[in-house]
């Protein structure tokens, strides 16, 4: 064994990391510690909860959870419906009832819940299953909203025969394809759950691209190429191209990097903030001795960052909060500058959110059409003085809730409203108590995130519904003339005709201010040169089918 410390320079401070390497770890090219096989390696710091579809709630299981199992439909890099399990599919006049026609040639992996351990064909029968699973409440599984109050009460779920399998809506409801290609909707083998029991999370099975290898929690897990894969590229080769993909659990970020900069990890999901000044300058880009060694991919991500405004005066906290004035509300939204909070904070790493609430990505998204918020100081004094408060005179401090994370932004924004007579006090708490104050309507000003569930502009609207409690209408928005809009949407199949519904209510949405939106989120990936064919999304979805290791 040999010892070897490494010095590196991160903001301005040195830290110094002992590693123990055996003999010859980091020497030699990438590949051959596989004797030729192309393995894609990445890194889960947050860890990995479970493999078991019905819970992918988090980022690390949607990506493990999307490499083992398939979908009815997915969402391609356009943000489209396509075709997966299901080759086809039907729509009924009322827009109830979807038939969905299945493939026959897809077969589940190999496992000993099968008879002599063969994989059988999945038919319709199985996608009946998967989705009463999710909605049993003895699954309690955090997918269970995706049904719950949009589907029929009763046979919701039918298979007339097995390759058709058919929904049943309870009213329109034009998303529901977006949802249908979430991750929780992946179609599972009764066999394999009712086999392992509660250790079906840690011994999944499924028809991906890959399946399951070994598992060593905290450590390692191995998933190898499913040769039997129904996929194929438009030469006709069969996919996936990649022989394993194998990811491990570091838990520091600053070990992460390192190992991605040596070589031992491929790629990285976004920027530990440690490293942004060292590796990115204020505009976003590579720095000069990182180009040609780092690939840097940046592409819109449906998330949009925001401070909420409670606007309820049904409550005590929001009838005592002066945030109750439109004004008041329209000159925060005003009075900084998203551009250059961006720049010093993130160096440039997401878009400033000065259009709607939609954030960029989504095919209705036009800043053309839906106007936000600029800075401007001199707009946001005299909407100040209009609230009743010239340069602030009897206006109390207004308290932020946030989390540490982004606890410079909070400053960054409250030294700005400062200048014009708006007292902002920051105060972090812990995560878990900010969610709660929200959903309690105890909290009059917060930090907050919108990260869509699905791909379609619906969701972020959703949360400015009135009919919809806290999560997610955390704001408790109420707008007689958004509610028909957005109820209007639900039903309409013309493209254009909806997203300009959804601008619309976009635009309401802007003009009440019930929100002030900060910046519309990037994916951003550090890759290996070596690698092509991974290809960014806007829902930062993990697809290893196309990629491929050079030498």
């Amino acid at each position: 064994m040999t010892y070897k410390i490494l010095k590196y320079k991160l903001a301005g401070f040195y830290f110094v990391f002992a590693f123990l390497f055996f003999a010859g770890l980091f020497t030699g090219c990438h590949s051959s510690r596989h004797e030729g096989k192309q393995v894609f390696h990445y890194n889960e710091f947050a860890g990995l909860a479970t493999l078991d579809p019905a819970f992918a709630k988090d980022r690390s299981v949607v990506w493990g959870v999307h490499q083992l199992y398939n979908t009815l439909v997915e969402t391609n890099n356009d943000l489209q419906i396509a075709p997966s399990i299901a080759k086809s599919w039907e729509v009924s006049a009322d827009r109830r009832t979807f038939r969905f026609h299945l493939r026959t040639d897809i077969y589940f992996h190999d496992s000993p819940a099968f008879p002599e351990g063969k994989g059988r064909r999945l038919v319709a029968g199985d996608v009946v299953y998967s989705f009463d699973r999710i909605m049993d409440p003895k699954t309690a599984s955090s997918g269970a909203w995706i049904f719950n109050g949009r589907v029929e009460p009763q046979n919701a779920f039918s298979a007339p025969d097995d390759s058709t399998f058919q929904l049943r809506l309870a009213g329109p409801f034009n998303p529901i394809l977006g949802l249908l290609s979430m991750q929780y909707c992946s179609v599972v083998p009764r066999e394999a759950v009712e086999f392992y029991g509660n250790n079906f999370r840690s011994h999944p099975c499924g028809t991906g691209p890959f399946r399951f290898k070994y598992w060593e929690e905290g450590q390692a897990l191995v998933l190898e190429k499913n040769e039997h894969y129904f996929e194929k590229d438009s030469a006709g080769r069969p996919l996936p191209y990649l022989d394993a993909v194998k990811v491990t659990f570091y838990e520091n970020r600053a070990t992460e990097f390192l190992l991605f900069r040596q070589g031992q990890l491929d790629f990285t999901n976004d920027l530990d903030p440690s490293f942004k000044d060292e590796v990115l300058n204020k505009k976003g880009e590579l720095k000069k001795q990182w180009i040609g060694r780092i690939v840097l991919s940046k592409h819109p991500y449906l998330t949009t960052e925001y401070l909420g405004i409670l606007v309820d005066s049904n409550g005590e906290t929001g009838r005592g909060s002066p945030l109750r004035s439109l004004k008041l509300r329209q000159a925060i939204n005003y009075g900084f500058d998203r551009r250059k909070m961006m720049m010093y904070l993130r160096n440039s790493i997401g878009i400033s959110a000065e259009s709607g609430f939609i954030p960029t990505g989504f095919p209705s998204f036009d800043s053309s059409k839906v106007h936000g918020y600029h800075y401007d100081p001199v707009r946001a004094a005299a909407l100040l003085s209009e609230a009743g408060h010239p340069q602030g005179k009897g206006l109390p401090s207004i308290r932020l809730l946030t989390v540490d994370t982004y606890a410079d932004m909070g400053s960054f924004i409250a030294k700005q409203l400062e200048e014009i007579g708006i007292h902002i006090q920051v105060e972090t708490i812990q995560k878990s108590l900010l969610l709660e104050e929200t959903a309690k309507s105890t909290a009059p000003f917060f930090r907050g995130s919108w990260i869509a569930d699905y791909p379609d502009a619906e969701n972020f609207l959703s949360v400015f519904y009135s009919k919809n409690p806290a999560p997610p209408n955390y704001t408790r928005y109420r707008n007689p003339v958004f509610d028909r809009l957005y109820e209007r949407s639900l039903g309409e199949t013309n493209d254009s005709v909806k997203y300009d519904l959804y601008r619309q209510m976009d635009q309401l949405v802007m003009a009440d201010a019930p929100v002030v939106p900060l910046w519309y989120e990037e994916v951003l990936h550090l890759v290996n040169p070596r690698v092509k064919g991974l290809e960014p999304n806007s829902l930062n979805l993990l697809d290893l089918r196309r990629v491929q290791i050079t030498q």
